[in-house]
């Protein structure tokens, strides 16, 4: 009790006020022990001008030296002395620091109200609310918060562009390690894992790091803050506004619990939700197996990126093929209602169960004899149609060499030699030009050959008898 006492005793004696109240008390002590007399009312009066000229004094030092504290333009003066005046009651608001969107504060800085200060570096926003409405978006610089005025959600907004990574650590292996109780590697490595999880058209779990680029959507001019900064990563009201208080509700479907999900957090829900509903469309084989010079994954990435930037895209039929016709994409409707833009998406460290591996390629050992079989008979069978078209082309082409000589009428042979020889002398022509080192084409044409000397002896033969009948 006597300590408390003290203290406050102390603290009111180094106060101006105190110190001319001390001042006056040993002034009156000394001028007493020497004996000198003094007139009370004269002296009431001079304590009390000097009262009067330490208040001066106190309030015009105050007004003086607590434009320096912060940088602010002339007019914020009277704003920033208000503060200074009353900073050490506990009638002061709050006094914040955002730095690269973080809210930095002392202990219990969020429980008081009154007049406050906000700094905010070029890289920050927030938005400001009282217990009833939202006041507005606050933009890199100094604002001075009136009573009952406070950060809306106490969340502050990075301007800048920011990668974010979800799912499983390139050295983690959360298919063959378990997770047996909270808080281990192995649980975090299973966690990461789910956030990304995802099945194929054929069963499979399948689970990549995703990382993603976004920012708050950037104005078309970079214009100054209220303050008068102008920040280089731009500052744009209207999406900082609408990133804070446009919120989703996530509805937890154990125990029907609302959560409140952060702007920076929208980017990650949608583009997880995209990737599942794309993996359903492929098998495991197609993820990895380029088909027109993209396998799955490359198109699932490309089809990501297309859904957070642009608001017309290509739709996929449930198998993974391009269909050609256009939809509206939801995902960029609702980045562009709260103020976001999504810069980038993409996939990498896929990982998957190898036991599912391991049971894919038995499942495919045991078809491929089935497999092999029919495509055995599809090549038979195509075999067999071309022998098919290529005796008909070879008839044709026989038709037509052997026919060439009967084309002509008064050139038309008029005896069965005759006949013979037209027939066999274009087919012996064809052979030696088609080929002349073809040891079966020689033959055929020796054969030719054989048969036109028959022919020729045939024919001199049946001329001298003839030419006898006739002696």
């Amino acid at each position: 009790m006597m300590r408390k006492a003290a203290s406050a005793i102390g603290s009111i004696l180094r106060s101006p006020y105190g110190m001319v109240v001390l001042i006056a008390l040993v002034w009156h002590g000394v001028v007493w022990w020497l004996g000198v007399s003094f007139n009370y009312y004269i002296s009431l009066g001079l304590l009390v001008l000097d009262f009067l000229i330490a208040y001066v004094l106190v309030e015009a030092l105050t007004y003086f030296f607590s434009q320096f504290i912060l940088p602010i333009h002339p007019k914020d003066r009277g704003e920033i002395y208000k503060r200074v005046r009353i900073f050490e009651t506990g009638e002061r608001g709050q006094t914040l620091f955002v730095k690269n969107g973080q809210v930095i504060k002392h202990a219990g800085e969020e429980d008081k109200r009154g007049l406050g200060v906000i700094v905010l570096d070029t890289a920050s926003a927030v938005v400001l609310r009282t217990d009833t409405e939202i006041i507005g978006p606050v933009g890199p610089g100094v604002k001075f918060t009136d009573e009952d005025e406070y950060i809306a959600n106490d969340l502050g907004v990075d301007l800048r562009a920011q990668w974010q990574y979800i799912g499983p650590h390139a050295g983690d292996n959360p298919f063959l390690n378990p997770a047996p109780f909270p808080n281990s590697k192995s649980y975090n490595e299973e966690k990461r894992r789910l956030e990304t999880v995802g099945l194929t058209r054929d069963g499979f779990e399948v689970s990549p790091t995703i990382s993603i680029k976004y920012s708050i959507k950037r104005p078309p001019r970079n214009l100054p803050s209220e303050s008068g900064v102008t920040s280089r990563y731009g500052y744009d009201p209207t999406a900082v506004r609408n990133a804070v208080t446009r919120e989703v509700i996530k509805l937890e479907k154990l125990n029907n619990k609302q959560d409140r999900m952060e702007w920076n957090k929208l980017p990650a829900h949608l583009v997880v939700n995209a990737w599942r509903e794309y993996i359903r469309k492929f098998k495991l084989e197609d993820l990895f197996n380029p088909k027109n010079e993209e396998n799955g994954l490359q198109i699932i990435e490309e089809m990501l990126n297309a859904r957070m930037k642009q608001q017309h895209i290509n739709t996929l039929d449930d198998t993974g093929k391009k269909t050609g016709a256009q939809s509206d994409s939801m995902e960029y409707l609702q980045l562009k209602l709260r103020g976001i833009e999504v810069m980038e998406v993409r996939i990498h460290n896929v990982m998957y169960d190898p036991a599912m591996e391991e049971q894919y390629i038995k499942q495919w050992s045991g078809e491929w004899l089935k497999n092999a079989k029919k495509e055995e008979e599809q090549i038979n069978e195509q075999e067999r149609l071309s022998m098919k078209l290529a005796r008909i082309d070879a008839a044709r082409n026989f038709a037509r060499l052997a026919s060439r000589d009967f084309n002509n009428s008064n050139q038309a042979p008029r005896d069965e030699y005759s006949t013979l020889e037209a027939l066999i002398q274009p087919l012996k022509e064809a052979l030696l030009l088609e080929s002349r080192t073809n040891n079966d084409i020689e033959a055929e044409i020796k054969k030719l050959e054989d048969v036109s000397k028959w022919l020729l002896v045939n024919k001199l033969d049946q001329a001298q008898k003839q030419e006898q009948g006739k002696a």
